[in-house]
């Protein structure tokens, strides 16, 4: 099987500053990201979500689990809506502090991946995401990697998730 690893916040759906996020209500889906993420489902990839949410292990910004699933529920049935099927969903909801295994860069959350899907072809798979902590997340497993406004060793910068298709 071959995944688009995908990080959500910045790549998927518009980032916010953390303290923001607690008002944020509905995900606003980055423009070309929908397109995307249909091409890569039509070239045979399937779709895994990577995403870090250490505020919610951070009581200062306000954000709860429950206000996470809520979004996230929002955030798939508009995936739903445009038939774009989302294999999984794997997030971090530590603090930064606690140093945990899947904080990204840490390994954990792709681990946990690969034990639950493990016909997963690393070396067809790939990983897109707006963050030098998502580059050397997929450098550790050696996948190819796509950096939206992120200037890496090895990965292919992009201007914009758009950019994507050219390259799988």
């Amino acid at each position: 099987m071959k995944i688009a690893f995908m990080d959500r916040d910045g790549t998927i759906v518009k980032g916010y500053p953390d303290e923001k996020w607690k008002d944020i209500k509905e995900p606003e889906i980055i423009d070309g990201a929908l397109e995307t993420m249909s091409k890569i489902l039509e070239n045979g990839y399937e779709i895994i979500i990577i995403t870090n949410q250490y505020i919610i292990g951070e009581p200062e910004y306000g954000y709860s689990l429950e206000d996470y699933n809520e979004y996230t529920k929002k955030l798939m049935d508009m995936f739903k809506e445009k038939g774009i099927e989302i294999r999984d969903i794997y997030y971090c909801p530590h603090g930064r502090h606690e140093n945990c295994n899947c904080i990204k860069p840490k390994p954990g959350m792709i681990q946990k991946a690969l034990e639950d899907y493990p016909e997963t072809e690393l070396e067809k798979s790939f990983l897109i995401g707006d963050s030098k902590g998502d580059m050397e997340l997929a450098s550790h497993f050696g996948l190819k990697s796509f950096g939206i406004g992120v200037d890496f060793e090895g990965a292919v910068k992009l201007s914009g998730i758009r950019d994507v298709v050219k390259h799988i």
